[in-house]
């Protein structure tokens, strides 16, 4: 598996090994152990699975408070997505400041993203599926959001 450390301190980008012949691929999409060598060190409790058929579609920017908030490993597994993790992590030297890759069914990359960030995305194709990891459960009276276009 690649892995590169973003500008984020936490935030890594990976790339899972693809085994592919005239059947298609195969690419094992989560390995706790591999993946508490590549720096990703939560559990994760809880899989989602979002889809937007539209080309344009804005999901995000979300993220939970403490004591609920969530780390998640983010992946498309169908279309693609161009995804963003911001850190709204209040004294962080890198406060305010964002990444985005593009995470597609083709390149097969996933975003990991500590708690303490917001996230979302944009759909770049029609039906888009994006399959995520969370650490902690859905906690609706944990929620917030940052709007996309915040100026700050």
């Amino acid at each position: 598996m690649k892995v590169e450390h973003t500008g984020l301190a936490g935030v890594i980008l990976l790339e899972p090994r693809r085994f592919g012949d005239n059947r298609g691929f195969f690419a094992e999409t989560y390995n706790a152990r591999a993946y508490r060598d590549a720096g990703i060190e939560c559990e994760f409790v809880q899989d989602n699975h979002s889809l937007s058929d539209k080309v344009g579609t804005v999901r995000g920017l979300h993220f939970q408070k403490p004591p609920a908030a969530q780390a998640k490993l983010v992946r498309c597994g169908r279309g693609a997505i161009f995804d963003v993790a911001v850190d709204i992590r209040v004294g962080s030297p890198t406060f305010g400041k964002w990444v985005g890759y593009e995470l597609s069914a083709d390149n097969g990359l996933q975003l990991f993203i500590p708690a303490g960030f917001a996230h979302g995305f944009m759909t770049l194709k029609p039906g888009s599926e994006i399959v995520y990891k969370c650490s902690d459960y859905y906690a609706p009276e944990a929620v917030g959001s940052v709007r996309w276009d915040d100026p700050e």
